[in-house]
């Protein structure tokens, strides 16, 4: 049977430390072998996200929030680099914006207009900003 070893930086133990009793620490693990790492395989965009991600108008990594106050919910999710989002409190990713809100929700809801980037924009606005951008 082989052997797994697996390194972590030390920023990563940083990162955990900050972290909060609910957050949810999301980490990616990739092939290395000896002494050099794998080159990374690209991955490509696809489902809803992929035309914003392809503009860069939204990146991996990016932190999507919502908050809804007169029923005290939140929800945050992480942009993957395929597309997807990743829900704080669920297995596995969502292909959609609406799916992974209904996912927090418990109901059908537009994902679009809920999440919303660090800056305040909504999805819907920066597929706005896309729809713009192919028709100049």
């Amino acid at each position: 049977m082989p052997t797994l070893s697996m390194h972590f930086e030390p920023d990563i133990f940083a990162h955990l430390v900050k972290a909060g009793a609910d957050d949810t620490v999301h980490v990616t693990l990739t092939l290395g072998g000896g002494g050099s790492v794998a080159a990374p395989v690209p991955v490509i965009p696809r489902g809803p996200l992929a035309g914003l991600m392809k503009a860069g108008l939204l990146e991996s990594g990016t932190v999507l929030m919502f908050h809804q106050p007169r029923v005290n919910r939140k929800g945050r999710a992480v942009v993957t680099a395929d597309g997807q989002l990743i829900v704080d409190g669920h297995p596995s990713p969502f292909p959609s914006p609406s799916k992974a809100a209904g996912a927090v929700t418990g109901n059908f809801i537009n994902g679009w207009t809920l999440w919303h980037l660090p800056d305040g924009q909504t999805l819907d606005e920066l597929r706005g900003k896309l729809k713009r951008m192919d028709n100049d």
